[in-house]
């Protein structure tokens, strides 16, 4: 609870220094060409590979300060791959879950980093450029509002807030702040809702400087957006069409329902609401191997002299 709160202040806290620093080198550039501040870069690899090295040649001391911006990209760089091929080798190997892909997560994490760097290879050609903007504006923007969105509307209200809040209670052990609550429940749902009807009206096509991508282009870039979320509704369909029922409607409840086993992963955490039911599959141990380890306690005799006793846990 500690860590997300700081998590969030922190992120929330560097976007608006983030600000302030962007737009008064952009105020400068402005006033030192004369121009608008609108027409002085555009969003994205301009500003940041153009616009903002430019305005550092002017300053005193300029090469100190283009090596702390540079230097300063490649930890961003870094910080934001850390996360992204940890939440994606985290998937992976949660989801398949047997020994080998844990014993071995580190030549998984390795195959995930050379795979990305192979796909990432196009984005240094000529057209890298075109590319990065098609991706920038298509992959990343459409559907993780789409995602965040429906994201809040299943947890809050398919799968239920108060189970959710029950859930939260039993990890940390007291429930989350109202303030919280009522994000989750109403303003969260509403602002992704009115930044994706936003994002759509405000929809132009994308163009890099004087050049307009072609139908093609844009198609694909729809294409990359709609990857990502048909997962949902494909699994969704995939869903209902295994559950138990005779007609759509019964199909659909029984889809929704959280699995009998589902719960902590501890068995010490099965207790109340998360108590196994009987026929139940058995919730096997995070760590059965080291469970099997036999343990040597060293107990004080009487008579003075330690003896060792092997227990097993």
């Amino acid at each position: 609870f500690r860590d997300s709160i700081i998590i969030s202040i922190t992120n929330c806290a560097t976007s608006v220094y983030a600000g302030f620093v962007i737009f008064s080198i952009l105020g400068f550039m402005a006033n030192h060409l004369g121009v608008d501040v609108s027409k002085v870069a555009d969003h994205g690899p301009g500003l940041a590979f153009v616009a903002y090295p430019e305005a550092l040649t002017l300053l005193p001391i300029s090469p100190l300060w283009s090596i702390l911006f540079f230097f300063m990209l490649i930890l961003l760089g870094l910080g934001t791959q850390f996360c992204l091929l940890e939440t994606l080798v985290t998937a992976v190997v949660d989801e398949i879950g047997n020994d080998w892909i844990i014993r071995w997560k580190t030549v998984v994490t390795l195959g995930v980093a050379v795979i990305g760097f192979l796909l990432g290879i196009p984005l240094t050609t000529q057209a890298g450029i075109y590319w990065l903007l098609l991706m920038d504006n298509y992959a990343a923007s459409f559907s993780l509002v789409i995602i965040s969105c429906i994201m809040c509307v299943s947890i809050m209200y398919i799968y239920g807030h108060r189970n959710y809040f029950k859930d939260i209670e039993m990890m940390l052990g007291f429930p989350p702040p109202l303030f919280f609550q009522v994000c989750w429940r109403f303003i969260s749902p509403a602002i992704i809702f009115f930044i994706l009807i936003f994002t759509v009206i405000q929809y132009r096509p994308i163009t890099y400087n004087e050049y307009l991508y072609p139908g093609w282009a844009i198609s694909l870039g729809f294409l990359m957006a709609l990857s990502s979320v048909i997962c949902i509704p494909g699994y969704a369909i995939f869903e209902i069409s295994r559950s138990e029922g005779d007609t759509f409607l019964q199909r659909l409840k029984n889809s929704v329902k959280a699995s009998k086993d589902w719960g902590p992963a501890l068995l010490e955490h099965r207790t109340g609401r998360y108590a196994l039911e009987e026929g139940s599959p058995e919730i096997q141990p995070l760590n059965p191997e080291k469970q099997k380890e036999e343990i040597g306690l060293t107990i004080q005799g009487s008579n003075g002299q330690a003896h060792s006793q092997d227990s097993k846990v």
